[in-house]
């Protein structure tokens, strides 16, 4: 290793330096007043934990994704979280162990051992809200709505928001009696969105002709809100469940409409992001321009079982430095006052008094100027006629 590559960080991690840093912190603190402002309480979970309360229902896309190191003091396994999801279910499941509704928020690092797209980062900052105890559809629309908010907050444009519902593929599933293996194969092959093959497959491997035709549906089922009319009638003989889950995504769409107008809601019914724990609707949002999304959330009623309080759960996360790179949020500042180094009596009080009442303070230290400064520095603190006053540069 040469003198040179000690200061290299690895692929896909990188510094936040101080302009950047500024954007994103004031995108942090953005949104959870946003969030504190509809009534969801700010946690902080650690940025490591066990395994088994870490990866705990979320399948093995996230585990592939997950850091692991062992403890010097126990010797077992811990994680470095790459979802806060699952610790704020143990948060609500076991520490809060709360019977009504909670309403949770946050923000920090996660960390990939892989980027999610070529050029994104393994040290992304996310901030996002969890909702428990509520399994009606008012729940799902109230966390879509927050999104759509926040999006707002952020200061995009555009409002672009996908939606699904995972309970029609595990249904139509059940019902060609797909065992884990092929179910897996076919999960792949939609995601891919390749129709020939998924036509392909299922002749192989589905004798029911009715059960086949909506298999083979399901890529088409993609577009505005007739989609949902369209699937009603080529979903027709699916089991219960897929009409129910037409139904919620009808309801959200609804109520979606109403609220956010401008927002562009598009639906996908094989689209599957989050299938191994999510178990109602699904949502991502999506910016013109950027080739991944920005934030995904959805149901997932069942990842609380294993800290012994099975709940209700709907949320999602939002990436935020995916974010500074659509929008360049400038961080609110008032500029600053340069103080140059000074014997005069009262100096530093002077300082202290200033900075109580919320102007930001620089020192000078001996034989520096304001050009020595870095800190956006637009007034100085001057001794004149025996007084300190503060003089615009």
């Amino acid at each position: 290793m040469t003198y040179a590559d000690r200061w290299l960080l690895p692929d896909g991690v990188e510094d936040i330096l101080p302009e950047k840093a500024a954007r994103i912190e004031t995108l942090r603190r953005r949104l959870l007043d946003l969030y504190q402002r509809w009534g969801y309480e700010l946690v902080i979970p650690p940025l490591i934990e066990y395994t088994e309360s870490l990866l705990i229902g979320l399948g093995s896309d996230i585990d592939l994704m997950t850091f692991k190191i062992t403890d010097q003091l126990s010797g077992r396994t811990m994680g470095i979280r790459a979802d806060i999801t699952p610790q704020t279910a143990r948060i609500d499941a076991h520490s809060l162990q709360r019977s009504g509704p909670s309403r949770l928020c946050y923000a920090g690092h996660v960390l990939f051992t892989r980027p999610k797209s070529p050029l994104g980062t393994r040290s992304p900052i996310h901030a996002g809200v969890e909702l428990y105890g509520e399994a009606g559809v008012e729940a799902d629309v109230e966390v879509i709505c927050l999104l759509l908010a926040s999006l707002q907050a952020c200061g995009l444009q555009q409002l672009n928001i996908d939606l699904g519902h995972v309970e029609i593929y595990r249904s139509l599933a059940d019902m060609a009696g797909l065992d884990a293996t092929r179910e897996g194969e076919l999960f792949d092959l939609l995601q891919s969105k390749a129709v020939a093959d998924i036509n392909a497959w299922v002749d192989a491997n589905v004798k029911q002709a009715a059960v086949a035709a909506m298999l083979k549906a399901l890529p088409q089922l993609a577009g505005d809100r007739t989609v949902l009319k369209a699937a009603r009638e080529k979903l027709a003989g699916a089991p219960a469940a897929v009409s129910a889950a037409l139904d919620t995504l009808d309801a959200i769409a609804a109520s979606l409409t109403e609220r956010y107008p401008q927002a562009r809601l598009y639906f996908d019914l094989s689209e599957l992001r989050g299938y191994n724990y999510h178990t109602g609707v699904v949502f991502a949002a999506f910016a013109p321009g950027f080739g991944v999304s920005v934030a995904n959330g959805g149901r997932y009623d069942h990842v609380g079982e294993v800290f012994g309080n099975a709940r209700p759960a709907t949320g999602f996360a939002i990436d935020i430095t995916a974010i500074d790179k659509l929008v360049r949020v400038p961080p609110p500042s008032h500029g600053a006052v340069f103080a140059p180094h000074s014997d005069e009596p009262g100096w530093w009080q002077e300082i202290n008094r200033l900075r109580e009442q919320g102007e930001v303070v620089v020192c000078g230290f001996p034989g520096q100027g304001v050009a020595d400064v870095h800190a956006d520095c637009d007034r100085q603190l001057v001794f004149e006629h025996g007084r300190f006053s503060v003089k615009s540069l």
